[in-house]
């Protein structure tokens, strides 16, 4: 599930925090989360790290921002309980080759109900990889929010619209 549509005025709001580091985007990106997910179906929330290489281009984790803030609103803890294994990055390849999505290892034992943020969700995969690993090591269920989601283009449901993941 997703807050937004990754068009327009929802794609600025995201594109803000992610590449500008603008943090006033994160309160409305946070409430509007936070509003999709009920608190009682989860004990923790997670998000699905971007890599290491990206982490260190722009100094923050953009997935990780906005998981502590839907957490502090859903007022249930948030956890690191993935890493993100050496690989391409997602945005800007071409669908076919996201459909396998990055890998993930978890970082510890996720409890019994897991929410993952992230802040863009274009094929699925990444949240596809993120609820196998945790589901792999334990979680029984595990629920995805994104800020926004990219919108399908009307010639081919099954394609990429953006390719911005």
């Amino acid at each position: 599930m997703a807050a937004l549509s990754y068009t327009g005025a929802g794609r600025e709001l995201v594109a803000r925090l992610k590449y500008r580091n603008a943090r006033a985007a994160l309160p409305v990106l946070a409430d509007a989360v936070a509003a999709l997910v009920d608190r009682t179906t989860i004990d923790v929330v997670t998000w699905a790290p971007t890599s290491a290489t990206r982490r260190r281009e722009r100094g923050f984790d953009q997935a990780r921002l906005l998981a502590r803030a839907v957490a502090r609103r859903l007022h249930r803890p948030c956890r690191p309980l993935l890493a993100r294994t050496p690989g391409p990055p997602q945005t800007g390849r071409p669908r076919h080759e996201r459909v396998d999505g990055p890998a993930f290892t978890t970082t510890t034992r996720p409890p019994c109900r897991v929410l993952v943020v992230d802040d863009v969700v274009t094929t699925g995969a990444t949240m596809i990889a993120a609820a196998r690993a945790l589901k792999a090591a334990g979680a029984l269920h595990v629920q995805a929010a994104a800020g926004a989601r990219t919108p399908l283009k009307a010639n081919n449901p099954l394609s990429d619209a953006a390719g911005d993941g």
